[in-house]
């Protein structure tokens, strides 16, 4: 039995929950049942599917769905046949289209054309249609001093439609295709789009992945998004716009019952503004009727988050004409809602204000039918422009990789979330505002971090502690790390479409600014894995709030640092200025290591085919050698790569494959190397250059003490080693690993007289990143000794560069702010990633003694 608990509050309306959990090795067998019951005693109907499974054969991890009508605070997943009762959806497929009835609402989805939705009924009605995606290419032509900008529809152009899920709860639709010239023949902008149906909901939720392969310095994307037609009957006075804004409701009507003469009259235009129906017996004065009826008549409204901490509410009688400031507000929490007199439809972008510039447009909403428009991208800010910062680059100066200029987005991609919501008759502000919070917090069931702990099943790592004093005080800095970032993305506005999920590299304490605009010094790009470190701090705390961190970060860096498509595809970009400025295009950014805590907790698709997109990342290397700078007229080798961070986010990727599809070719391709390894003068910690051949994932050595050790321990390569040892039970493995961890830390004069002068001090720099390795190493040797070294690679300022314990300083430049003038992103998520390791492994040696001068 297994208590699961909602990771925000309880939902406010029914809610379609989609999640995933872990089994001890063992426990769950592929054909035993699962049930859900809630904290009042009923059983929930349950739908459930395997994600992982253990090396036995046992199920690892499953996805569940259900759909709950009365949320509880709590459930109970238990192992049993009792099946709850329910009415399933219904799914029909022809030739042409798929129809899904949830048993509330109807959606014919289609399989060829422009309109991914066909149709969307409740009952008789129909409530939206012609559902499709939208762009806006923006062309820049040059004639002397002159700019002419030009502007071109794209349409979507479906090419590819699969049931991915079809269940008795809950049913998943992948749509692909490309954007088309509405009157021209270029294809472009692939996109994949996934529509989410639940057993009795009026909702669908949709998940958009776009991906740019286009020329940065010609194809600008002026606008994306989608577009939606909504059937709306009645007077113009009962057609009504609601946007929710920063707490509440913006409500206007197309026209307003409000005149010169008849201001109020029988409370009927607060009832209009409420968005209720109005009709004309329900006034002791008709005249009130007959001069609204003289009143403008506006069509056109829309709310557009131009910034983090602005949005604008305008509106406009018709096209042609001027736009009339209607609002200004902060942070919209992205809900619109067009209906009439018979309901109408709503819609909501999750992080709207976070993703800025965003927009929620209504056109047309007198007449028959009425526009509904989502942008992604608004069209009323300028153009995406993804060009590179300078013409050179800066690598000596600047921390940039390779002389070789590789600033391309050609490849990489964004996704935003997005629910469509049918209602039969016109809803209250308060269910609008129920709903679009429900839509912006992340509906999840989740475990206690107790039992995540107990499976075994994301590596190695710690719970905390808080009852021990000595280990209390390393929580406090965990938290206040954590804490300073939260606050960091805030106070730094770290948002926006291409932004929001990334954090920044290294702090200038003299401007008292990030250095943004330094080279490789600016976004963070995963370098040093902040990724792993946020899921460890959820994992280990149950909060939401490093929850929805962790998420963002997996968006962002999984999208928009890794390349999807083109001469890159399966690379990622070092940090830069501009997240794919960098020449230096590696496996460690895409690895999977880094994205599969979000796909095992949520069941997310898109997530699981960017696990899928990794697992061969390693054949891009024939494209793009990572040591070409240093062996450029190797022709023994095709290619090469170090045993870190190159191979180790190979073997990431290849656990992640293993155990989710069950595929030993995978399982093979990580043996192979490990006895490949074994073979070598000093096995792990051979090379760590090495020639490397992708046909047959074999490593070649090119001799030892080629290169730096540092770069092999600092990307998630112990994280996954750790985690393989647990797995394939081969002592040499771990005596591998415990090896390297215990070298790292030998005096240089012991290093020289066990490797016969090859390895020596100057390989072995910055020996707090080993910190979790040496930690390792002294929990299978039992040494207290080597434990003791381990804390002090950790607490020592001098060796550790993390200055403890961690505290701010107000100052006041442009405006007031904190800061932490030592901070780099670098060493606190490794120094957070490896005290959260070294607690697990070697926490029972950490005395009084090792911290009292560094945290009292």
């Amino acid at each position: 039995m297994m208590k699961l608990t909602w990771l925000n509050n309880v939902p406010k309306s029914t809610a379609g929950v989609t999640w995933g959990i872990p089994w001890k090795q063992g426990e769950l067998k592929r054909q035993d049942h699962i049930s859900l019951k809630g904290s009042s005693g009923e059983t929930t109907p349950v739908q459930s599917w395997p994600m992982a499974f253990w090396p036995d054969g046992t199920v690892k991890w499953t996805g569940h769905a259900a759909i709950i009508d009365q949320p509880d605070e709590s459930y109970e997943l238990t192992v049993d046949d009792k099946a709850a009762e329910f009415s399933p959806l219904v799914q029909r497929e022809t030739s042409t289209s798929i129809e899904v009835d949830t048993g509330k609402a109807q959606f014919v989805i289609n399989k060829t054309g422009n309109h991914f939705i066909k149709e969307i009924r409740n009952g008789s009605k129909t409530i939206g249609k012609n559902g499709k995606l939208i762009a806006i290419q923006e062309e820049r032509n040059l004639n002397g001093n002159t700019k002419t900008i030009v502007e071109k529809l794209l349409i979507s152009n479906i090419k590819n439609v699969q049931v991915e899920q079809e269940g008795p709860l809950r049913s998943v639709i992948k749509i692909e295709g490309e954007h088309l010239e509405d009157q021209g023949n270029r294809s472009w902008i692939p996109f994949v789009l996934r529509l989410y149906f639940f057993a009795n909901s009026l909702s669908v939720k949709i998940v958009h992945t776009f991906l740019y392969n286009g020329n940065p310095e010609n194809d600008f994307i002026k606008g994306l998004g989608m577009q939606f037609t909504v059937p709306l009957n009645g007077e113009a006075w009962n057609r009504n716009v609601r946007f929710v804004g920063d707490e509440g409701i913006f409500s206007e009507p197309a026209q307003l019952l409000l005149t010169r003469r008849h201001r109020n009259v029988d409370g009927l235009f607060q009832k209009q503004i409420n968005g209720s129906p109005i009709n004309e017996t329900d006034t002791t004065n008709p005249t009130q009727f007959e001069h609204a009826r003289q009143n403008a008549i506006w069509n056109d409204f829309k709310i557009t988050q131009d910034s983090a901490d602005h949005y604008r509410i305008v509106k406009r009688t018709k096209e042609g004409f001027t736009w009339i400031e209607s609002a200004h507000g902060t942070r919209s929490k992205g809900l619109a809602y067009i209906g009439g007199e018979e309901g109408g439809l709503g819609v909501g972008v999750k992080n709207f204000w976070q993703k800025f510039p965003s927009t929620l447009e209504v056109n047309g909403l007198s007449n028959s039918e009425t526009t509904l428009k989502v942008w992604f991208w608004s069209p009323d800010s300028e153009a995406m422009d993804l060009r590179h910062y300078n013409s050179e680059t800066h690598v000596v100066s600047a921390y940039e990789g390779f002389d070789e200029m590789r600033s391309t987005p050609h490849g990489i991609a964004n996704t935003s979330e997005i629910f469509l919501k049918c209602f039969s008759e016109s809803p209250t502000h308060e269910e609008l505002i129920d709903q679009i919070t429900d839509w912006q917090s992340p509906t999840l069931l989740v475990c206690d971090p107790q039992y995540y702990y107990e499976t075994k099943s994301l590596g190695v790592w710690s719970l905390p502690d808080r009852e021990n004093p000595v280990k209390a005080k390393l929580e406090e800095e965990l938290d206040k790390a954590i804490a300073f970032y939260k606050q960091e993305i805030e106070q730094r506005k770290w948002y926006g479409f291409w932004n929001y999920g990334d954090v920044m590299h290294t702090y200038d304490p003299v401007r008292h600014q990030w250095r943004y605009d330094l080279g490789g010094f600016a976004w963070q790009n995963t370098e040093l894995v902040p990724n792993i470190w946020f899921w460890y701090a959820f994992l280990r705390s149950g909060r939401e709030d490093i929850f929805i961190m962790a998420e963002a970060m997996t968006r962002h860096t999984s999208e928009v640092d890794v390349y999807h498509l083109g001469e890159y595809a399966g690379l990622g970009s070092r940090h830069n200025v501009v997240h794919w400025g960098c020449g230096c295009k590696e496996a460690r950014i895409s690895m999977a290591g880094l994205h599969k805590f979000y796909y095992y907790l949520t069941a997310d698709e898109r997530t699981g085919d960017l696990l899928t997109e990794s697992r061969d990342a390693d054949q891009a290397l024939l494209n793009l050698d990572p040591m070409r700078e240093f062996y450029p007229d190797d022709e023994t080798y095709s290619t090469h790569a170090r045993v870190g961070p190159d191979w180790s986010a190979f073997c990431s990727n290849w656990l992640c494959e293993w155990e989710r599809t069950e595929n030993v070719k995978y399982k093979e391709k990580i043996l192979h190397g490990i006895n490949t390894l074994k073979q070598l003068p000093f096995r792990l910690l051979s090379g760590p250059n090495m020639g490397y051949d992708p046909k047959t994932s074999s490593l070649h050595h090119m001799g030892d003490g080629n290169g730096a050790y540092h770069m092999v321990i600092a990307f998630g390569g112990p994280q996954a080693w750790m985690e393989i040892a647990g797995l394939i039970s081969d002592e040499e493995w771990v005596d591998m690993l415990a090896e390297f961890g215990e070298f790292y830390v030998f005096s240089n004069e012991e290093k020289k007289n066990r490797s016969n002068g090859v390895l020596y001090d100057k390989l072995f720099s910055l020996p707090m990143l080993a910190s979790g390795m040496v930690a390792y190493a002294a929990a299978k040797k039992h040494d207290e000794k080597l434990a003791k070294t381990a804390w002090n690679l950790l607490l020592q300022e001098k060796i550790s560069e993390m200055v403890l314990p961690i505290q701010e300083n107000k100052v006041t430049v442009w405006k007031e702010l904190k800061e932490i003038p030592s901070i780099t992103t670098n060493t606190t998520s490794q120094w957070c990633l490896n005290t959260i390791v070294a607690l697990e492994l070697i926490g029972d040696y950490l005395t009084e003694e090792e911290i009292k001068e560094v945290l009292v």
